[in-house]
């Protein structure tokens, strides 16, 4: 069965589509970066890397058969929408593909708009510097809430293993395109931004300025922030003059440190800068 050769296949395919974008991306890095990096990169990327890696491990010990195999289980146990609502194929994984980006979306900014959530949240925006590596930047408590949110609305939709396949590929991918440290033309910018996030519209949401942090929330498809009025077209000073990251952490290396980045949520300094400095959602 189909199902059963996607949940054998899944590490294998996942695994390809992720060092194959991160090679593209890490590479057209190299060759036209968009802006100078602040902070030394081996630092960076060794931080942002080990988060991943721990993230994988400790996501695979936690659910061992992920959101694909979860979906497996749903369309054996007839759980779901679109397991009792007779679709053709190709639009339930269609409408499987898009009700999980906009869950994905609200996801988001709910980690902005509630306090508890966006001290881990934090971690993701803290990074100084914005390139390939910050759309990977996630805190495992984070990763660990987010896949219970995809599990739960994959059981609500009754989502196809395949859908769910392509979602999770999509979402990786598309997160580390649009967190990307290049631009495109403005003409190529402004067409591709109908269909898909790009680097130039997602960087505004990591800007310093609040209002700016609080727009542009999406990771794949940009139609929710064209929709829910969260749209920015462009940062106030611009691609080159707008500063990343968060205010309080602008003087400091340890932003690119694993151990802290690891701590941050749970530090004192969170608590005393948390109502101050988070973005409120709207």
């Amino acid at each position: 069965m189909l199902e059963d050769t996607l949940l054998v296949q899944e590490p294998l395919i996942r695994s390809v589509f992720f060092f194959g974008i991160l090679g593209i991306m890490a590479l057209w890095e190299r060759l036209s970066p968009s802006r100078r990096l602040s902070v030394s990169k081996p630092l960076r990327w060794g931080s942002n890397l080990g988060l991943v890696v721990l993230n994988t491990v400790l996501l695979r010990a936690g659910f061992p058969l992920a959101a694909v195999g979860f979906a497996a289980i749903a369309a054996e146990q007839g759980w779901g929408l679109f397991n009792v609502v007779a679709l053709p194929g190709w639009l339930a994984i269609l409408l499987s593909v898009m009700a999980l980006d906009l869950v994905i979306y609200w996801q988001h900014v709910m980690f902005h708009a509630l306090p508890t959530l966006w001290r881990l949240h934090k971690v993701h925006h803290a990074d100084r510097d914005f390139d390939v590596t910050t759309g990977l930047r996630f805190h495992p408590i984070e990763i660990f809430l987010s896949m219970g949110i995809k599990i739960a609305a994959i059981a609500l939709l009754g989502a196809p293993p395949v859908a769910v396949l392509i979602f999770e590929v999509l979402l990786n991918a598309t997160a580390m395109f649009n967190h990307g440290n290049v631009s495109l033309p403005r003409s190529v910018d402004r067409l591709l931004r109908w269909v898909v996030v790009t680097p130039d519209m997602h960087r505004i949401h990591h800007s310093v300025i609040t209002q700016e942090t609080n727009s542009n929330y999406g990771f794949n498809l940009p139609w929710w922030d064209y929709l829910f009025g969260t749209y920015r077209a462009r940062p106030a000073k611009g691609n080159q003059g707008m500063t990343i990251g968060l205010t309080e952490y602008q003087n400091t290396l340890r932003v690119a440190q694993l151990p802290w980045v690891l701590l941050l949520p749970f530090s004192r300094q969170t608590d005393d800068t948390t109502l101050s400095s988070r973005p409120k959602a709207g």
